[in-house]
């Protein structure tokens, strides 16, 4: 078989099953787990899947230029935003994430809420300006990517914070690859606000679910909630319950 016509029947058992196993891939193509493992690291290479132990999975949509991200399931993101918001309760202290889910959490929380919203998220604190609630911005370098400040500076500030909540944004939720995004020094800072907070509330667009980014976050399991859309794969939601995850249908039609 040409390495063309294998590299094809692996995307579409990638696109049909939410996966690709090289075990079972190699028995079906009868060929060797070298040869599917060589192909899955070219095909990582050029993007269309992210290797993980055993397989593939999808490569997440999220990894886009954020331009292209505020024209993902946009309704979708102000549903999941919404619903974050109501999350939120007098006189706590919650950290919101960055990115265009944030965003729109962020527009969605109610003006007169007397909180306090800590933030490493420009967009976000923009947003909060004419609000009620108490903003607090973290400084440090500014990751262009997800408008957001990483660095020691950002990370020396959270470490002397405790917050009740911490609303957080990612590019990968998977059962077992785990909470996953495509900077090394951005997924630092999320670890960081993870331990700062009581609990972790994930908010994942549905073209999330299943896919994975290089960067590991945390298991799935160390979060609390995810917060999703109709459009997520009913099977990967099931398994992500099964870890102990809330998991939360927010889409308009929820």
């Amino acid at each position: 078989m040409l390495t063309r016509h294998r590299k094809q029947l692996i995307m579409e058992s990638l696109r049909r099953d939410g996966q690709v196993v090289a075990k079972t891939l190699s028995a079906s193509l009868a060929v060797s787990e070298d040869t599917i493992r060589r192909d899955l690291r070219e095909l990582a290479r050029e993007g269309v899947l992210q290797r993980v132990h055993g397989g593939a999975l999808p490569v997440s949509r999220a990894l886009a230029p954020l331009a292209v991200r505020r024209g993902v399931q946009p309704d979708e993101k102000v549903a999941i935003g919404r619903a974050a918001a109501s999350i939120v309760r007098p006189g706590q202290v919650v950290f919101i994430d960055g990115g265009t889910t944030a965003v729109q959490m962020a527009r969605s929380l109610d003006r007169t809420l007397v909180a306090t919203v800590i933030t490493h998220s420009p967009s976000v604190a923009v947003e909060l300006a004419d609000h009620a609630a108490e903003v607090i911005l973290l400084g440090g370098r500014l990751f262009k990517h997800s408008m957001v400040s990483v660095g020691a500076q950002a990370m020396e500030a959270i470490g002397r914070i405790r917050a009740d909540t911490y609303f957080m944004g990612v590019t990968g939720v998977h059962p077992t690859a785990g909470l996953t995004t495509g900077d090394a020094e951005e997924a630092a800072i999320k670890r960081a606000l993870m331990a700062a907070s009581g609990e972790t509330v994930v908010l994942a667009s549905a073209e999330k679910i299943g896919a994975a980014s290089p960067y590991l976050i945390a298991d799935a399991s160390e979060a609390s909630i995810v917060l999703t859309g109709d459009g997520a794969p009913t099977d990967i939601l099931d398994r992500l319950g099964a870890v102990g995850l809330d998991v939360r249908r927010a889409g308009p039609g929820a």
